[in-house]
């Protein structure tokens, strides 16, 4: 694109960081502002982002050179911000989960389609190689009539966390399920469509911080496929995502990285030559483009609304002990 996207940043902690860095890797926008509640934050991501600091969100949602925003604040203040960015005409990326209820999906939804701004949310790993390899056998019907679907998102960055937010579980209900393994449930919905029923199980089995350790969804989509999303904030790192169908079965193993394939005839699985790329620079790229082009990102407020749904389900789920159907939570 022949003129950059500016973009303001909005919560301005770790990960804030690796987005910065991916927008600057993809080259197709820049961070010109940035803000925090925290005038140190700000600071220090000033200072090492080439970006102007604002001492309110008011402020940077006033600027008229600020285009776009990217809120990666914690999960319950999404929708207040994204409401706020579309009222001032910013387009918005938003991280995952999109928001905690449906209600506010659906409220953020409404004011950026009044706005007529991009709302985007942030599922990178439709964006990772042998993910992205596996949506293209499905789409060209490589794996004929597909019937199950496998994902696993675990990590134990979260095994010994300190105060804050991230160990609160008001922030992460279902534990890992809500910072980690919905990036998987947005993959499955990518790979199957949407999910027609599940029933779930969460529980706090280590306990070395407030939040549950472990949580497991059992899936059916509404095409009759079944599925199941796993999640571990203790265990050591694991992502992979994989579909089987008639024809083949496809896996993508070490977070898109490796990919095999097993033919129906095959009596073993083969690796296929693959790029992982660098989908979280891609994400923003794809976020530009449809600033600047006036496109619908394939990754909307649509999709993070399914996802927040299938959240919501898992809880009453949990708590249940029963099978839920989605569609009452969809709204």
């Amino acid at each position: 694109m022949a003129e950059r996207v500016r973009l303001g940043s909005i919560g301005l902690g770790k990960w804030a960081g690796t987005l910065a860095a991916a927008v600057a890797r993809g080259g197709a926008a820049e961070i010109v502002r940035c803000f925090d509640a925290s005038a140190e934050a700000r600071a220090a991501f000033a200072g090492k982002f080439g970006c102007r600091p604002a001492s309110s969100l008011e402020e940077l949602l006033r600027d008229p050179g600020v285009e776009g925003v990217i809120i990666a604040t914690p999960h319950s203040t999404h929708a207040d911000i994204v409401c706020q960015a579309a009222s001032a005409g910013k387009h918005i990326f938003v991280e995952k989960p999109f928001t905690l209820r449906v209600l506010d999906a659906r409220r953020c939804i409404r004011a950026a389609e009044r706005a007529g701004v991009v709302l985007q949310v942030g599922h990178k790993r439709r964006w990772f190689g042998g993910y992205r390899r596996i949506r293209e056998m499905i789409g060209r019907g490589e794996l004929g009539m597909l019937h199950q679907f496998e994902a696993n998102y675990s990590h134990p960055a979260m095994r010994n966390l300190g105060p804050g937010w991230r160990n609160d579980p008001a922030e992460s209900p279902l534990g890992g399920m809500t910072g980690m393994g919905i990036h998987m449930v947005d993959l499955l919905h990518h790979f199957a469509g949407p999910v027609k029923r599940l029933s779930a199980f969460s529980k706090r089995l280590l306990g070395k911080s407030n939040l549950d350790d472990v949580t497991t969804m059992i899936l059916e989509f509404e095409s009759g496929a079944l599925g199941y999303v796993g999640t571990s904030t203790v265990i050591p790192f694991h992502a992979t995502a994989a579909a089987f169908g008639t024809e083949a079965a496809a896996w993508s193993e070490e977070d898109g990285a490796r990919l095999y394939l097993q033919k129906s005839d095959e009596p073993v699985r083969r690796e296929l030559p693959n790029q992982l790329g660098d989908g979280v620079a891609d994400e923003f790229t794809h976020f530009a483009r449809c600033i600047r082009e006036g496109r619908r990102p394939d990754v909307g407020g649509a999709e993070g609304l399914e996802v927040v749904a299938v959240l919501e389900a898992m809880l009453e789920s949990v708590a249940s002990g029963q099978a839920v159907e989605v569609a009452p939570f969809r709204g």
